[in-house]
């Protein structure tokens, strides 16, 4: 009902506002998993380098 009794310029600037907050988000989330990708693949590196063999499913869940 709100909705209904704001102008258009108010519903305008109400959904721009709303997509710039979500695409910050996004974009947070997107450097969040990068972070978690380096981790896993220096986790993964220590590992082979201590000579452990992780089976194919291990590495087709990383990805």
């Amino acid at each position: 009902m709100a909705e209904a009794k704001m102008s258009k310029d108010e519903k305008i600037g109400y959904h721009k506002g709303a997509l710039n907050t979500l695409i910050a988000e996004r974009n947070e989330l997107v450097g969040l998993v990068g972070v978690t990708e380096q981790l896993m693949q220096a986790h993964l590196k220590e590992l082979e380098t201590l000579g452990v063999k992780l089976d194919s499913e291990n590495k087709k869940s990383k990805k």
